[in-house]
């Protein structure tokens, strides 16, 4: 499409960042198709759904996306009284149209996460930019660090006026504004199953093109005697530098943050191990989450299995933390014969492996936000502590889960190059 390739052009100076080009259905993505294979960028599509007020369902009181996302209109419910169950219930009614939605678009394909990343939000152009505005304020909820809309054409009052997105991306802002099909030659009905097929078409792209295709890429489970822990392993064609995530309380190996720093890793070119150290009985008691040598023992079981693998013998072995994992990791670390070459604890507790700090041998670092101001001075108690090659890196503006728009990709970077400094071939273990 002629306008995909246009906006493509202007948006070149976004290659090579982390960007994920979201297409609005359905008219959005024939567009979004073009500007994310210019962009060597994947493709998603942004579902929303209007919340209508109930007794007017033009009328939006707010509006909902993918991961629970809800925005809410706060001027329209001042002026209009709506009853908790009455939003439950247009929330419900709508949050089902919108599954039905993404399940027929999407299939069986995951939802990209954007976490940290740029969102790119393309319509094939946008009137009022109703529809628009909110999408950029699900992606933002849905983590984006920088929301661009892109859209081929749109009012000039429109695009005056658009704080929801970081940047405006806009080939023609006309004056005078009829309707968005004026504005093409083409303007014919987007189908279902044009938009189901664009969407496998770039996934098929993104996986031919990406450095790191993956020899394994799924779900194992480690035995441990009796049971079994649930883990997703991706291996590279060849491995040669595997990292096992090490979560914190709270979490898991489906945590959008762990995903999207075991993403940033992968585009590396590193294996990552994802897994979970307790069982579901086992989280239900707190006292699990902060037993550090049970959760150590676990991750030495982990690391034991995965260089059983045939296709991963041979890999230098990195741990990385968060929160309470991070002590686990050191732990485990220190261990006698462990050969790890490399540890990484993001927001993490260190402390709780206070026995066992000045044992750990493998290159260390301790990566903390700047507010998170307990945790911080734990970090730097325990950094005095170990003697292996280690450095303190301070995010500025980050609380204790990088949540702040593009703390957690800055973390994610600082880990990938102290992985890739001492995991992957041209640097010999220090």
């Amino acid at each position: 499409m002629a306008a995909g390739r246009q906006l493509a052009a202007r948006l070149e100076y976004l290659r090579g960042e982390d960007v994920v080009v979201l297409g609005l259905p359905r008219g959005g993505v024939p567009v979004a198709f073009e500007v994310a294979e210019a962009l060597n960028a994947p493709l998603d599509v942004i579902v929303v759904r209007k919340l209508g007020v109930p007794f007017q369902p033009e009328l939006a009181m707010g509006a909902i996306g993918e991961g629970g996302a809800r925005v809410l209109n706060d001027r329209v419910l001042r002026q209009i009284p709506v009853t908790e169950q009455e939003m439950r219930a247009v929330e419900e009614r709508e949050r089902a149209l919108l599954n039905s939605r993404v399940a027929s678009f999407r299939g069986t394909r995951e939802r990209i996460a954007l976490t940290g990343r740029t969102a790119v939000i393309v319509d094939d152009g946008i009137a009022t930019g109703a529809t628009a505005r909110v999408a950029c304020e699900v992606a933002r909820h849905l983590g984006a660090a920088k929301v661009v809309l892109a859209v081929p054409v749109a009012p000039a009052d429109t695009i005056r006026t658009f704080p929801e997105a970081d940047e405006i991306v806009c080939i023609s802002t006309p004056e005078f504004f009829g309707a968005v099909g004026a504005f093409y030659r083409d303007f014919s009905a987007t189908g279902d199953d044009e938009v189901v097929s664009l969407l496998e078409a770039a996934d098929q792209r993104m996986r031919r093109t990406r450095t790191d295709a993956p020899d394994f890429d799924g779900d194992v489970q480690i035995p441990l005697g009796a049971f079994a822990l649930e883990g997703h392993l991706h291996l590279p064609e060849p491995a040669t530098g595997v990292v096992l995530f090490a979560h914190g309380s709270g979490s898991s190996r489906h945590s959008p943050r762990n995903r999207f720093v075991a993403e940033v890793l992968q585009q590396a070119g590193l294996g990552t191990l994802l897994l979970d150290l307790l069982t579901p009985d086992e989280e239900l008691d707190r006292a699990n989450v902060f037993d550090i040598e049970l959760l150590a023992h676990r991750l030495a079981a982990a690391t034991r299995w995965l260089k059983s693998r045939p296709d991963a013998a041979s890999c230098r072995i990195g741990y990385f933390g968060a929160s309470t994992g991070a002590g686990a990791a050191l732990w485990a670390a220190a261990d006698e014969g462990a050969q790890i070459s490399a540890v990484v604890s993001r927001g993490g507790r260190p402390d709780l492996a206070a026995p066992r700090l000045a044992q750990v041998q493998a290159p260390t670092l301790l990566i903390v936000g700047s507010f998170d101001h307990t945790v911080l001075e734990l970090n730097r108690w325990a950094q005095a502590q170990l003697t292996c090659p280690n450095e303190l890196e301070v995010v500025e503006g980050a609380t204790h889960l990088f949540e702040e728009p593009g703390t957690l990709s800055q973390a994610a970077s600082l880990a990938r190059d102290w992985f890739v400094r001492h995991l992957l071939p041209g640097d010999e273990p220090t």
